[in-house]
């Protein structure tokens, strides 16, 4: 899967490159952010060793890692991240936002055309994302972008669930 650049109202989605690493590093600097995601914040050199590894790719064939920055259009700053992890017919979302722009509907945004991007890949039929049951805001974001909430968890994280149903093609005959 291609992970080319994706447009929102007011979001560029852009291909993660390791040159992203220092800026991304003030924007998800906050130790607050990674309370329900884990870790804590990364240096930049630190995060720009993670982002070399992510824009190699899996070493898994059969797995693809797309990763995006978001860059708010109107003054061409990042505000965020979101990532799919393809594997099969399955994606696993996941997103952040950095706090100073918390609040102002750019997750939801950015997930809705992460969302939108996926539907339009013929061999994915599900959506997944695994958000801690502590987490609202992330609750709501998943909700607003069509997944839905089930009964399976993974460590402390409930799993939300979007099956990508298509229209049937038509067929003349």
């Amino acid at each position: 899967m291609t992970t080319g650049t994706l447009r929102s109202p007011r979001l560029d989605l852009l291909p993660l490159r390791v040159e992203h690493a220092p800026e991304m590093a003030a924007v998800l600097a906050d130790p607050a952010l990674h309370s329900f995601i884990g870790g804590s914040p990364a240096s930049p050199e630190a995060l720009r060793l993670r982002y070399e590894r992510l824009v190699a790719g899996s070493p898994d064939p059969s797995v693809s890692w797309c990763n995006w920055v978001l860059g708010l259009r109107e003054n061409a700053r990042l505000v965020g991240t979101v990532q799919a992890t393809v594997t099969g017919a399955t994606a696993e979302i996941a997103w952040v936002v950095g706090t100073p722009w918390q609040g102002r509907g750019y997750a939801l945004e950015a997930a809705r055309a992460l969302v939108a991007h996926l539907r339009n890949q013929p061999t994915l039929h599900t959506v997944i994302a695994h958000i801690h049951p502590d987490h609202h805001a992330s609750e709501a974001v998943a909700r607003a972008a069509g997944l839905t909430p089930t009964d399976k968890t993974r460590t402390d994280e409930r799993r939300w669930h979007l099956p990508l149903t298509r229209p049937p093609e038509n067929h003349q005959p």
